[in-house]
């Protein structure tokens, strides 16, 4: 590892849009085709969670895995002995999702060509506070089965990332999703009961949990969370390569942590792009005010725009209209490529 936080796997790419990960509906085809056109510089493998059990982004997990299952339980997912009907979805849904980018990429002419693509999974601290062990407590509670749950997901992963370079004749990018990092740090879960509390798990344990996936990946890993605040100190002293929030969650209490990053060389995917539809219109130049005035506060050239920062919707789209769901995209192109021309000359009212 070096001092820039990256190492011989590689750096993220600066200066371009891309999207969290999920989207509205049920239609894979129409979704993929849609990502894969609006985001030209950095697409991504489309989750669609409206399919229910097994396309959710925890049921998802359960498809890269090696030697571990998830079945269902009222409350969610839990380990099982041997593949449920969850288990069988999740590798139905990803093999079909796979297969219709394939086809969405040799459609659009890109196979073959070394571009850039981005699959998301979730990371291994949520993955664990999430899914249940046999008898109903958290993974997270045992230990040595949270070893094991991230070695298997890192392994599993890397395999995963390993097939879509493949299939695509692409570069890969990881996205680990940690929506529950602030509740994982603090203790703040329960367990079967409320008279059953989870400890907090101790930074430097969880950023080892966190390492063991993101060096087993054969490039850049991206941590995404839209908690508030995300947990930016935590996340500079682990492997990642970037840090992905919503940008309307930062305090000033944040600034020094966010410089530090950049400071070291990592990525920021700003999330500026609202996840539903605003009451009256905006245009791309109000919603990427706000990455202009970050790099003004933090004395940093603009041109750290285009070589640091990575446009996004503000977290996913699972939730938003299909209409919102596209012009987000083309929001975060425009934003992006104006982030690359001429960040220096942006104005603002």
């Amino acid at each position: 590892m070096s001092d820039n936080g990256t190492d011989e796997r590689g750096a993220l790419p600066g200066g371009i849009a891309t999207g969290v990960g999920s989207w509205p509906g049920d239609d894979i085809r129409e979704a993929t085709a849609t990502v894969v056109g609006e985001l030209g510089d950095l697409p991504h493998l489309v989750e669609l969670p409206d399919r229910g059990v097994g396309a959710d982004m925890v049921g998802r997990a359960s498809a890269l895995l090696v030697d571990m299952r998830f079945d269902t339980t009222t409350r969610g997912y839990r380990l099982a002995v041997r593949p449920g009907g969850a288990a069988r979805r999740s590798r139905d849904f990803l093999r079909r999702d796979l297969d219709t980018l394939e086809e969405a990429w040799e459609t659009a002419g890109l196979t073959g060509t070394g571009r850039t693509i981005k699959v998301q999974a979730v990371g291994p601290l949520t993955l664990a506070a999430q899914v249940e062990l046999p008898l109903g407590h958290r993974v997270l509670t045992d230990s040595g089965a949270v070893r094991d749950l991230s070695e298997s997901l890192a392994e599993g992963l890397a395999k995963h990332v390993a097939e879509v370079g493949k299939r695509l004749g692409a570069k890969v990018i990881v996205q680990l999703d940690e929506p529950m990092l602030n509740a994982v740090l603090e203790g703040s879960l329960v367990g079967p009961s409320v008279m059953n509390t989870v400890r907090a798990v101790p930074a430097p344990e969880a950023q080892h949990i966190l390492d063991t996936v993101i060096t087993a990946q054969p490039g850049p890993v991206l941590i995404h969370s839209c908690e508030e605040p995300p947990a930016l100190d935590f996340l500079r002293g682990t492997a990642t390569a970037g840090v992905g929030f919503d940008l309307a969650t930062i305090r000033t209490a944040d600034l020094d942590a966010l410089g530090e990053l950049l400071e070291s060389g990592r990525h920021l995917a700003l999330g500026l792009i609202p996840t539903t539809a605003p009451a009256t219109p905006v245009t791309w130049r109000e919603l990427a005010e706000p990455g202009v005035r970050l790099m003004d506060r933090l004395s940093f050239p603009r041109r750290r725009l285009a070589t640091q920062i990575l446009v996004t919707p503000a977290c996913g789209l699972a939730t938003t209209s299909l209409d919102w769901a596209r012009k987000s995209l083309t929001l975060a192109t425009e934003i992006a490529t104006a982030y690359t021309d001429e960040p220096e000359a942006l104005t603002f009212d």
